[in-house]
């Protein structure tokens, strides 16, 4: 539990650094890969910090889903879906590069952001006595 602050300190800067990359115009070719890489280690830094939090309230989740899974059903997330569906993304540009699905992604990883920053917000009021 003693990484669990630095782990959501870095979880809020990939999240800063994510919307500054949104915020490049689309056109450029090199906008568009490093949003992308940008999401794939804020999602990583996300379930990592979910599973921190969820292992501080005593549960012991190992993976990505099994913890986005565990995060559901204590309603800190309420769309599921859409949780699994950035999974998917972050699986699908992680293991293989395909241009058009990669600007499917970049244009779905606006729409994550919100959720994005809520979870952030609700991992911090759980974890700030961890």
């Amino acid at each position: 539990m003693k990484d669990s602050p630095k782990l959501l300190q870095r979880f809020a800067l990939a999240l800063k650094r994510l919307e500054r990359a949104l915020a490049q115009p689309v056109t450029a070719e090199l906008s568009v890969d490093g949003t992308i890489q940008r999401f794939e280690f804020t999602f990583e830094l996300c379930w990592k910090s979910m599973q921190a939090a969820l292992r501080h309230e005593g549960f012991d989740v190992k993976s990505p889903r099994a913890t986005l899974q565990k995060a559901f059903a204590e309603e800190w997330i309420h769309d599921e879906a859409l949780w699994l569906q950035m999974l998917e993304d972050r699986n699908d540009t992680s293991h293989t590069y395909d241009e058009t699905l990669a600007q499917v992604i970049y244009h779905r990883i606006g729409g994550y952001m919100p959720e994005l920053t809520r979870i952030h917000s609700l991992l911090q009021e759980k974890l700030s006595d961890a």
